[in-house]
């Protein structure tokens, strides 16, 4: 476990500590993909995904500067207190953050899937702040361009109040051995952009960075998606070509978006967007495009969803990225 925390520090991005955390996390992490259906599988393989360090030095030789790794914590950690996260597999994850590290790639780490929480919010407070506690702990010296996303998309009984007082706990137990670090954190509703007036952040703290996801249009990003629903079917042929209307309804959330982060004095992340394979590759290249051009123009860090699998960029049968997706993401 030391070596493998230790090959992290070497390996930092910069000189940079997390003592002297840069302020600019759209020019630090700037494009970004996330390493979905992997490490927030319940177990890693199970949905497909299983890493491989060429992937890393792929992602980085195209030209991105960080990755989002999504972890479901809460399948390997214990149930009673003090909730001790298994020591394999928290070393997976710490093989991860090196190989993205060893590259030059910044890391945002959170925690997805924790299904549990957002059934009863109450009963998994405490093992959620007591997973976090020892996150916090273990990653306090890790470079500053590790960041920490404390949940991944926060609905169901995990309403906007509930969040807002948990995010509030978990950022001040994180802030007691990370005083400066990134801290990823977004509204309730699946984090969606239309959720943040009723998000609340701690005041005059530099480092807390706001997120949301997008995937409108709804219909044409999720057709064909089983996980949604029978009904996901019904919208098969569903396209998207960039005409006025269209881009004016992304324009008007992302504008929305950035309207609430200059208010409070924060950057913003768009941590997800992506269009699945369903549909058809030149509409998914066109709303790619346009989404990460929004983001460009806005100085905003973003994070497609996701590398390899339904919604993917690479093709693992191939190890060759596609390259529409590729360049429409402002890769080379």
């Amino acid at each position: 476990m030391k070596n493998l925390l230790a090959s992290i520090l070497v390996a930092a991005v910069s000189t940079a500590t997390a003592a002297e955390a840069p302020q600019d996390f759209g020019g630090i992490f700037g494009r970004g993909i996330n390493l979905g259906n992997a490490l927030e599988a319940p177990a890693e393989g199970e949905w497909g995904v299983t890493l491989r360090e060429e992937y890393f030095a792929a992602i980085k030789d195209a030209g991105f500067q960080h990755v989002r790794i999504p972890v479901r914590w809460s399948a390997h950690a214990a149930l009673e207190s003090p909730y001790t996260i298994d020591p394999k597999f928290l070393a997976r994850v710490d093989w991860a953050i090196a190989q993205a590290t060893d590259r030059g790639l910044a890391v945002v780490l959170n925690m997805h899937h924790y299904d549990e929480i957002f059934e009863d919010p109450d009963a998994e407070r405490d093992r959620f702040l007591g997973i976090w506690g020892q996150l916090a702990t273990h990653y306090h010296d890790a470079p500053a361009t590790l960041a920490l996303e404390p949940l991944n998309e926060p609905h169901k009984k995990l309403t906007n109040e509930r969040w807002n007082e948990l995010s509030a706990a978990a950022i001040t137990l994180i802030r007691k051995s990370n005083p400066t670090r990134f801290i990823v954190v977004g509204p309730g509703g699946y984090n969606n952009f239309q959720q943040l007036p009723h998000f609340k952040i701690p005041a005059g703290d530099s480092n807390i960075v706001a997120t949301f996801h997008y995937y409108d249009p709804f219909h044409f990003t999720h057709q064909g998606a089983a996980w949604v629903g029978e009904q996901s079917k019904e919208w098969l042929g569903k396209t998207w070509s960039g005409t006025d209307a269209e881009k004016a309804d992304v324009r008007k959330a992302f504008d929305a978006a950035s309207a609430w982060a200059k208010e409070h004095g924060v950057a913003m992340y768009l941590g997800e967007f992506g269009a699945y394979g369903k549909a058809d590759i030149e509409s998914r290249v066109a709303w790619t495009r346009f989404i990460a051009e929004e983001c460009r123009q806005r100085g905003m860090a973003s994070a497609y969803w996701e590398f390899c699998s339904g919604f993917g960029a690479y093709d693992p049968k191939t190890n060759e990225w596609r390259k529409p997706l590729l360049e429409a993401l402002g890769g080379r």
